[in-house]
């Protein structure tokens, strides 16, 4: 998968070079590259950014900048979709083309299954906004060229969209085949089958007066099987009962 993010704060993305995302690029699974919006501007102080119009607080990031640096990310020969308008709903992947995702508090929410889907994507293009937000026309154009999702982390508001963008890779990232070692840690995840995961325990058996559940060392797999279910609903029902069906 090939991976492009634009952002004022390339360092940020500096730890995207250790651990399994490190190795991943290091092994050629996954391409990464960060670009520096400010490089695709054109004044003396490299201004990526200008006051509203209409009035309000803060500063709005300015579309020449991000529409250059669009224009160097995308490919050349990407299929053409709609351009999004402000009420449309995302456009659909394009198959084979690029996406281009903007972490928005306005956005829809970051999930597993979104996460795994965009996993089987060969082009994904990260824009990390700052301050205010982007100008609505950045989005219409980026969705000309390609496929544009606007994503939410969840209910609140961070500085900028750099956060954001290091979760989404991570979460993805880790899905693609060969990122992690053993696939198969990947099916008993939290969310991966609506709940959240059950309880883990190792050695020792008994810690600090903490005892390891004895089921999970009698040997018999369809009561460990039954036992981390039955953890896994009364967990859910606790700490998230809004994954749970209505009764």
């Amino acid at each position: 998968m090939r991976i492009d993010i634009v952002t004022i704060f390339p360092e940020y993305f500096g730890a995207l070079d250790v651990s399994l995302l490190g190795r991943a690029r290091e092994d050629g699974i996954l391409d990464v590259n960060v670009h520096d919006l400010r490089a695709f501007t054109h004044d003396r102080h490299r201004t990526v950014d200008d006051k509203p119009y209409g009035g309000g607080a803060g500063m709005v990031m300015k579309p020449e900048p991000w529409g250059e640096a669009l224009d160097a990310v995308l490919e050349v020969d990407a299929p053409v979709v709609d351009v999004l308008t402000v009420d449309a709903p995302p456009a659909e992947p394009v198959e084979g083309g690029p996406i281009v995702i903007f972490p928005s508090p306005a956005g829809e929410v970051f999930t597993q299954a979104m996460a795994r889907e965009l996993s089987g994507a060969e082009h994904l293009v990260f824009g990390c906004g700052r301050y205010e937000g982007i100008d609505q026309r950045v989005f219409e154009y980026a969705g000309s060229r390609a496929s544009v999702r606007l994503v939410s982390l969840g209910d609140y508001v961070l500085n900028g969209g750099e956060v954001a963008v290091m979760a989404m890779i991570e979460a993805i990232g880790r899905l693609i085949p060969g990122v992690i070692g053993n696939p198969e840690s990947l099916v008993e995840e939290s969310h991966e089958d609506g709940l959240l995961e059950y309880p883990s325990y190792t050695k020792p058996a008994e810690w600090r007066g903490l005892a390891v559940p004895p089921v999970l060392m009698g040997g018999n797999h369809g009561a460990i099987a039954a036992w981390r279910h039955a953890a896994q609903l009364e967990r859910t029902r606790r700490v998230r009962p809004d994954l749970l069906p209505p009764a």
